[in-house]
């Protein structure tokens, strides 16, 4: 259950390393509540993980939309066997809500400018036509 090695002195990247985790164990796959020191069990049974590169591959994962809707729901945390390994506090679950609604107002707010954008970007353009055809009818 080794981490593919890459080139000499090359450590894998987070997201090869994350997708490398997702392929070996359910609860990544699964989106389930990681249980607390998840990197503890990783580096336990994949010692030439580096440790850093765990760390930013942990935190695409548990910041990711999937992770975040499956933490709002959770009450269980699972090790990388998959088995029940303690509960996930209510303090958890909200800042999982707290996270997605922040992250749904954000792409909200996105879309509703690249609308005015566009709108903005129609009547420029309609004016410009009015424009042009009030002054070329001389």
């Amino acid at each position: 259950m080794n981490v593919t090695t890459p080139p000499e002195n090359s450590a894998p990247s987070p997201r090869q390393l994350l997708k490398t985790l997702q392929e070996q164990y359910a609860v990544f796959r699964e989106c389930r509540a990681l249980s607390i020191g998840i990197d503890k069990q990783i580096i336990a049974a994949q010692p030439d993980v580096p440790r850093k590169v765990l760390r930013i591959a942990l935190g695409i994962h548990t910041n990711s939309t999937p992770y975040l809707k499956a933490m709002e729901r959770a009450t269980s945390r699972f090790d990388l066997q998959g088995n029940a390994a303690g509960e996930v506090v209510e303090e958890h679950r909200e800042r999982a809500k707290t996270m997605l609604r922040e992250r749904y107002k954000k792409v909200a707010e996105q879309r509703k400018a690249q609308r005015e954008a566009e709108e903005a970007e129609r009547r420029h353009a309609e004016k410009l036509e009015q424009l042009t055809a009030k002054f070329s009818k001389k």
